[in-house]
Protein backbone atom coordinates (compact mmCIF):
# COMPACT_ATOMS: atom_id res chain seq x y z
CA UNK A 1 0.00 0.00 0.00
CA UNK A 2 1.33 3.40 -0.94
CA UNK A 3 1.67 6.34 1.39
CA UNK A 4 -1.03 8.61 -0.04
CA UNK A 5 -2.83 11.86 0.71
CA UNK A 6 -5.73 13.60 -1.01
CA UNK A 7 -6.01 17.38 -0.91
CA UNK A 8 -9.64 18.33 -1.53
CA UNK A 9 -12.26 21.07 -1.49
CA UNK A 10 -15.96 20.26 -1.30
CA UNK A 11 -17.97 23.38 -0.65
CA UNK A 12 -21.47 23.14 -2.19
CA UNK A 13 -23.15 19.79 -1.58
CA UNK A 14 -20.29 17.70 -0.21
CA UNK A 15 -20.10 15.60 -3.40
CA UNK A 16 -16.30 15.50 -3.53
CA UNK A 17 -16.09 14.92 0.22
CA UNK A 18 -18.28 11.79 -0.15
CA UNK A 19 -15.93 10.44 -2.83
CA UNK A 20 -12.67 11.09 -0.96
CA UNK A 21 -14.11 9.83 2.32
CA UNK A 22 -15.07 6.54 0.61
CA UNK A 23 -11.47 6.18 -0.62
CA UNK A 24 -10.08 7.13 2.79
CA UNK A 25 -12.32 4.65 4.62
CA UNK A 26 -11.53 1.74 2.27
CA UNK A 27 -7.85 2.47 1.61
CA UNK A 28 -6.62 4.40 4.65
CA UNK A 29 -5.73 7.53 2.72
CA UNK A 30 -5.11 10.75 4.64
CA UNK A 31 -7.42 13.65 3.70
CA UNK A 32 -6.59 17.36 3.83
CA UNK A 33 -9.35 19.95 3.35
CA UNK A 34 -7.69 22.75 1.34
CA UNK A 35 -10.32 25.23 2.51
CA UNK A 36 -9.12 24.71 6.10
CA UNK A 37 -5.41 23.82 5.72
CA UNK A 38 -3.22 25.95 3.48
CA UNK A 39 0.25 24.53 4.15
CA UNK A 40 1.46 20.97 4.62
CA UNK A 41 4.74 19.17 4.00
CA UNK A 42 3.92 16.62 1.30
CA UNK A 43 7.47 15.35 0.78
CA UNK A 44 6.82 12.08 2.65
CA UNK A 45 3.97 10.95 0.38
CA UNK A 46 4.37 8.59 -2.60
CA UNK A 47 1.01 9.48 -4.13
CA UNK A 48 -0.76 12.84 -3.90
CA UNK A 49 -4.31 13.44 -5.04
CA UNK A 50 -6.11 16.68 -5.75
CA UNK A 51 -9.89 16.47 -5.57
CA UNK A 52 -12.51 19.11 -6.17
CA UNK A 53 -15.94 19.98 -7.33
CA UNK A 54 -15.78 22.00 -10.53
CA UNK A 55 -16.41 25.73 -10.39
CA UNK A 56 -16.61 27.50 -13.75
CA UNK A 57 -14.69 24.65 -15.47
CA UNK A 58 -11.90 24.86 -12.86
CA UNK A 59 -10.75 23.06 -9.75
CA UNK A 60 -11.55 24.96 -6.55
CA UNK A 61 -9.14 27.88 -6.17
CA UNK A 62 -7.96 26.66 -2.75
CA UNK A 63 -6.91 23.29 -4.23
CA UNK A 64 -5.00 25.02 -7.04
CA UNK A 65 -3.32 27.35 -4.52
CA UNK A 66 -2.43 24.43 -2.24
CA UNK A 67 -0.80 22.49 -5.10
CA UNK A 68 1.18 25.52 -6.26
CA UNK A 69 2.44 26.25 -2.76
CA UNK A 70 2.97 22.75 -1.31
CA UNK A 71 3.53 20.16 -4.06
CA UNK A 72 7.17 18.97 -3.98
CA UNK A 73 9.16 18.11 -7.10
CA UNK A 74 8.90 14.72 -8.85
CA UNK A 75 5.74 13.35 -7.21
CA UNK A 76 3.11 10.96 -8.57
CA UNK A 77 -0.21 12.83 -8.57
CA UNK A 78 -3.81 12.12 -9.51
CA UNK A 79 -7.02 14.08 -9.86
CA UNK A 80 -10.60 13.47 -8.75
CA UNK A 81 -13.54 15.66 -9.75
CA UNK A 82 -17.27 15.75 -9.24
CA UNK A 83 -19.25 17.90 -11.64
CA UNK A 84 -22.49 18.29 -13.54
CA UNK A 85 -20.87 17.43 -16.87
CA UNK A 86 -18.50 14.58 -16.08
CA UNK A 87 -15.77 15.96 -18.36
CA UNK A 88 -12.01 16.07 -17.79
CA UNK A 89 -11.22 19.36 -16.05
CA UNK A 90 -7.68 18.40 -15.02
CA UNK A 91 -6.09 20.99 -17.32
CA UNK A 92 -7.23 23.69 -14.89
CA UNK A 93 -4.61 22.30 -12.48
CA UNK A 94 -1.86 22.73 -15.08
CA UNK A 95 -0.58 26.14 -13.96
CA UNK A 96 -0.43 24.96 -10.33
CA UNK A 97 1.75 21.91 -11.07
CA UNK A 98 3.63 22.96 -14.23
CA UNK A 99 7.05 23.53 -12.64
CA UNK A 100 6.86 20.54 -10.28
CA UNK A 101 7.87 17.77 -12.70
CA UNK A 102 4.89 15.77 -11.41
CA UNK A 103 3.75 12.55 -13.07
CA UNK A 104 -0.04 12.49 -13.46
CA UNK A 105 -0.95 8.82 -12.94
CA UNK A 106 -4.75 9.02 -13.11
CA UNK A 107 -7.97 10.97 -13.34
CA UNK A 108 -11.35 10.02 -11.87
CA UNK A 109 -14.56 11.90 -12.43
CA UNK A 110 -18.16 11.29 -11.53
CA UNK A 111 -21.35 13.28 -11.61
CA UNK A 112 -22.23 15.35 -8.59
CA UNK A 113 -25.47 17.00 -7.51
CA UNK A 114 -25.43 20.50 -8.97
CA UNK A 115 -27.60 23.51 -8.17
CA UNK A 116 -25.29 26.19 -9.56
CA UNK A 117 -26.86 29.17 -11.33
CA UNK A 118 -29.86 28.27 -13.54
CA UNK A 119 -29.79 24.60 -12.41
CA UNK A 120 -31.18 25.76 -9.04
CA UNK A 121 -34.40 26.80 -10.81
CA UNK A 122 -35.07 23.23 -11.99
CA UNK A 123 -34.14 21.61 -8.66
CA UNK A 124 -30.59 20.78 -9.69
CA UNK A 125 -29.01 18.17 -11.93
CA UNK A 126 -27.41 14.79 -11.16
CA UNK A 127 -29.51 14.45 -8.00
CA UNK A 128 -28.43 11.46 -5.93
CA UNK A 129 -24.85 11.57 -7.22
CA UNK A 130 -22.31 10.57 -6.26
CA UNK A 131 -24.21 7.34 -5.62
CA UNK A 132 -22.98 4.00 -4.24
CA UNK A 133 -21.74 2.90 -7.68
CA UNK A 134 -19.78 6.17 -8.08
CA UNK A 135 -18.15 5.61 -4.68
CA UNK A 136 -17.27 1.99 -5.52
CA UNK A 137 -15.80 3.17 -8.84
CA UNK A 138 -13.71 5.80 -7.01
CA UNK A 139 -12.31 3.21 -4.60
CA UNK A 140 -11.51 0.87 -7.53
CA UNK A 141 -9.80 3.77 -9.35
CA UNK A 142 -7.59 4.47 -6.32
CA UNK A 143 -6.74 0.80 -5.82
CA UNK A 144 -5.63 0.72 -9.46
CA UNK A 145 -3.22 3.59 -8.79
CA UNK A 146 -1.65 1.77 -5.89
CA UNK A 147 -0.64 -1.21 -8.05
Amino acid sequence: MSNAVIIYASTHHGNTKKVVEAISKECGVELVDATQVHEKDLSGYDLIGFASGIYGANFHQQVMNFAQKNLPQNKRIFYITTSAMNLDFSKSMGPSVKDKNAEVVGYFSCRGYNTFGPFKLVGGTSKGHPDDQDLQDAVAFFRGLEK
